[in-house]
């Protein structure tokens, strides 16, 4: 499922990234890797807060839609 479903306060471990390269390099850039468990914090107008490697990282919808939890 998407990150997007994915429910507030619950560690999930990303599956897969989808995208090209430029979205993929960033999103590794912030620490979403393949197999890396997360927290979703926050979920406001289609925008997710979430929780990764202890910091907290700021992703719209379609980025948080590239990643397959």
């Amino acid at each position: 499922m998407p990150l997007g479903l994915a429910p507030m306060g619950e560690r999930v471990v990303i599956k897969k990234i989808k995208g090209k390269d430029d979205a993929l390099q960033f999103l590794h850039r912030l620490g979403c890797l393949e197999g890396e468990e997360i927290v979703v914090v926050s979920k406001l107008a289609g925008n997710i807060i979430v929780n990764v490697k202890g910091t907290r990282v700021a992703l719209d919808r379609n980025m948080a839609n590239r990643i397959m939890v």
